[in-house]
């Protein structure tokens, strides 16, 4: 049987309210006793006497069994969900940066207080890939895991490629709709698909990932030459975080956009679709598709969490727990495009093999080798705005990496 839960909500944004409207109607052996909100004086759809300003009525209230954290704070995020969960109360949040930055401490406070805290909706939206990695993917060995996980820079790449709109025009769209925010470098800057994959990581190979050690590089530098170069060889551009094996004990994690061919699951998702491609040892590869944002699909895996809740659901970190052995490194080399106007870019990334150069007035690019590591010490002069680059797709190993690497995963690159 399950049991009742009596929600305490913190926060009644777009999600918030999304939630409230998949809910609205339905039988689900649940109910929202109270919700905190910010501003007071905003005009709500529900009843007044619901909202407060006080964290504490919610806390501390010993009716309310289970928080659902939905604010866009992840300092504040990580004060409620600690202190819920310290208190024996389960926790339901969207907030993949708290969770991303603090989720070692968190995994420890619920093993502590016998609490459990459930994050489907933080990562991809409506596609339920956390859940997947945590049961499904529980045994399997898991070459790579990667995808589009952030509708915002995903809508603004479509409206570029499929409908040739400007960047500028496309972004002022996405924040129009709601992808966006006001500054929308947390999208556009691949921070937000940061986060998002240090948590899939975590689930994928029981990895805890402080996310400043994972390489985001956004798409807010892109050129018409960028994009000119791309269709010319029947590209497209994705934003595409990755976590991936390259040897039997080495993991590696960035957020680069990358040129993706017309036969890749990436290549047909667009506007605010989110997609996840699993590359598995056994199972091969699969993906997942659904919406990545807006309230709703938020929402809906908001839901699926909460009613989790109503029959004990956890998760047990289980390749986590399994000390699998397993290292997150940067030693590993993979191939760029990289678009520059001075020559000491070239230099100071070090970039070598290279295969292809070009060189104008006003676009100069070259196709090459570098070191994830030296991306990584790098990080300032990538955001340069004369600076663009792009994964190839192809990666290139040391001997000793090729000694250690299966066939599989060498096949995989």
């Amino acid at each position: 049987m399950s049991k009742k839960l009596k929600i305490g909500l913190f926060g009644f944004g777009v999600v918030g309210q999304g939630l409230q409207d998949i809910i609205r109607g339905q039988d689900l052996n649940l109910e929202i006793i109270k919700i905190a909100i910010k501003n007071p004086d905003k005009k709500r759809s529900l009843d007044a006497h619901l909202f407060t300003t006080d964290h504490d009525e919610l806390l501390n209230n010993p009716e309310i069994n289970t928080i659902v954290e939905l604010i866009d704070d992840a300092d504040a995020a990580f004060s409620i969900v600690k202190k819920a969960l310290i208190s024996g109360k389960n926790v339901v949040s969207a907030n993949k940066k708290m969770i991303a930055t603090h989720l070692a401490e968190l995994v420890e406070l619920q093993e502590k207080h016998g609490s459990s805290l459930l994050y489907e909706g933080a990562v991809c939206g409506s596609i339920p890939i956390i859940r997947n990695l945590e049961e499904y993917y529980d045994n399997e060995l898991l070459h790579g895991i990667s995808g589009i996980f952030n509708g915002s820079s995903n809508y603004i790449l479509s409206k570029i490629f499929n409908e040739n709109l400007e960047y500028g025009v496309a972004l002022k769209q996405a924040q129009d709709l709601g992808f966006a925010e006001t500054d929308p470098i947390l999208d556009v800057g691949g921070y937000d698909p940061k986060f998002k994959l240090a948590i899939a990581t975590a689930h994928a190979y029981g990895l805890f990932i402080n996310p400043d050690k994972i390489l985001n590089v956004g798409i807010q530098n892109l050129s018409e030459n960028d994009i000119r170069y791309a269709r010319e060889k029947n590209f497209k551009i994705k934003l595409v975080p990755t976590a991936r094996k390259i040897s039997t004990k080495q993991v590696v994690t960035y957020v680069l956009p990358k040129f993706v061919k017309s036969d890749d699951f990436l290549y047909n998702v667009e506007n605010e679709y989110n997609g996840v491609t699993v590359q598995a040892a056994f199972a091969d590869k699969q993906f997942f598709f659904g919406k990545g944002a807006g309230g709703h699909p938020t929402g809906a895996a908001v839901l699926s969490d909460i009613a989790a809740l109503r029959y004990d659901y956890r998760y047990e970190y289980k390749k986590y727990h399994q000390h699998n052995g397993l290292v997150h490194t940067d030693n590993v080399n993979i191939e760029i495009y990289l678009r520059y106007v001075h020559e000491y870019t070239v230099e100071k990334l070090k970039i070598d093999n290279i295969i292809e150069r070009f060189s104008r007035n006003d676009y100069k690019y070259v196709i090459g080798n570098v070191s994830l590591k030296t991306l990584l010490a790098n990080r300032d002069l990538l955001e340069q705005k004369d600076v663009f680059i792009a994964h190839t797709g192809r990666y290139t190993y040391t001997e000793q990496q090729i000694q250690v690497v299966s066939e599989e995963e060498i096949l995989f690159s």
